[in-house]
């Protein structure tokens, strides 16, 4: 996948701490920008005396066998028998290489340097300063707002093109497949199996079966869509509208609307996703 460019920056107390996201929960913050905050010169000393803390390996363990099923158990108990002594020395690189970590991940390039999840990297700004984190968080929950603020947006922007295309979608169905014996409940029939229809292929459900999957929720399956989901959508609506007009039925519509729903997810999904090397470097 190709090099993708820092999504966000934090600003705390006059350093520039970089962040990629991998998607709209996991964030991953550079530890070389904020052991800057203790040593500009070489950050890379500051985070390796970290991690010769055993409360430090012992809390990055705990985090793995929370979030990576992948972790190396045996490993791990292998370096924290040595952690503590004088003679440990332990590496973002030699970390992950050991014990198959994800939290933390060692980046090559332009944008270099240690970087954790931010999770880990609050732990580490604390260790380093709580000063230092309490300006960190400040910034970080800034960011955080006007990165909410525009998935809102976004989401609204998404929801409303697809609405628009419900219509010609609707449309398509009353010109084409709404015949003049049908009766009220027939033709109310045929435009919930054409929804669902596309629900089916996107979400895989129908709008009933999710209704009685999330009986405490309020609206529609299409209410809680993401925002790829509605881009999706939208286009789906759009080409069966194509499909009903050229007279396929609805047999022969579903795998083309599946084929353009999984070519669609993966080119948005190659555009968002960020690639960070595992080891990559000495750090």
């Amino acid at each position: 996948m190709a090099e993708k460019h820092i999504k966000e920056t934090i600003h705390a107390k006059g350093i520039d701490i970089a962040v990629y996201t991998m998607d709209f929960e996991n964030e991953f913050i550079s530890l070389t920008d904020i052991a800057k905050y203790r040593n500009e010169d070489d950050p890379r000393f500051v985070i390796q005396n970290w991690m010769r803390n055993r409360n430090t390996i012992e809390f990055l363990a705990v985090w793995e066998e929370l979030h990576n099923p992948g972790f190396n158990r045996v490993q791990f108990e292998a370096v924290r028998t040595e952690a503590g002594l004088n003679r440990f020395v332990m590496t973002p690189s030699k970390w992950i290489e050991l014990t198959n970590a994800v939290g933390i991940v060692s980046k090559a390039g332009r944008y270099g340097g240690t970087y954790a999840h931010s999770d880990i990297a609050m732990s580490f700004a604390s260790w380093t300063s709580p000063e230092f984190q309490l300006y960190i968080m400040q910034d970080y929950r800034r960011l955080k707002n006007d990165e909410n603020s525009r998935l809102s947006l976004n989401w609204n922007l998404n929801r409303e093109i697809s609405k628009i295309n419900y219509k010609i979608h609707t449309n398509a169905i009353r010109d084409n497949l709404i015949l003049p014996e049908l009766t009220p409940e027939q033709i109310s029939c045929t435009y919930a199996n054409e929804a669902d229809l596309l629900n089916v292929v996107l979400f895989g459900q129908t709008a009933k079966q999710w209704r009685d999957n999330n009986p405490g929720k309020k609206g529609n399956i299409r209410d809680y869509a993401t925002i790829k989901q509605l881009l999706i959508l939208s286009n789906m609506e759009s080409y069966n509208a194509v499909l009903i007009q050229s007279g396929k039925p609805q047999s022969e519509r579903m795998p083309l609307l599946r084929s353009l729903s999984l070519q669609q997810l993966a080119v948005l999904d190659e555009s968002t996703a960020l690639n960070l090397p595992r080891t990559i470097g000495n750090q």
